[in-house]
């Protein structure tokens, strides 16, 4: 069993910077795929990006793309989400994700086998 734990998240104006983590439990977790997906009040939730196991590939959602950078440590067993120049359209409650596999489906949220229970970000205007 995977679990997944968000921090990070908080109240940003438009323009400045937030960085989340996810930290993971479970002794294979270094091998599985990370994503980081949000969802905003009366909306689905979304793709927002992806990284491989061995963290040499990565996927954004165009909406964030040169904004936001998805790294991990599997060391540490995290994963975090850079996230540059917000707006606030970028408010959400953001979830961490793992997949045991990732292919060419990383956007879609069937792809993923865990979920965090999500961390609040609000961006004011």
């Amino acid at each position: 069993q995977v679990q997944l734990v968000e921090s990070g998240g908080g109240l940003v104006q438009a323009g400045g910077s937030l960085r989340l983590s996810c930290a993971a439990s479970g002794r294979i977790f270094s091998i599985y795929a990370k994503g980081w997906f949000r969802q905003a009040p009366g909306k689905e939730r979304e793709f927002v990006a992806a990284i491989n196991w061995r963290g040499d590939s990565t996927y954004y959602a165009d909406s964030v793309k040169g904004r936001f950078a998805i790294s991990r440590d599997n060391a540490k067993n995290t994963v975090s989400l850079q996230m540059d120049n917000l707006k606030p359209e970028d408010t959400a409650v953001y979830y961490c994700a793992a997949a045991r596999t990732l292919g060419s489906d990383y956007f879609r949220r069937d792809e993923y086998d865990y979920w965090g229970q999500g961390t609040q970000v609000t961006v004011s205007s």
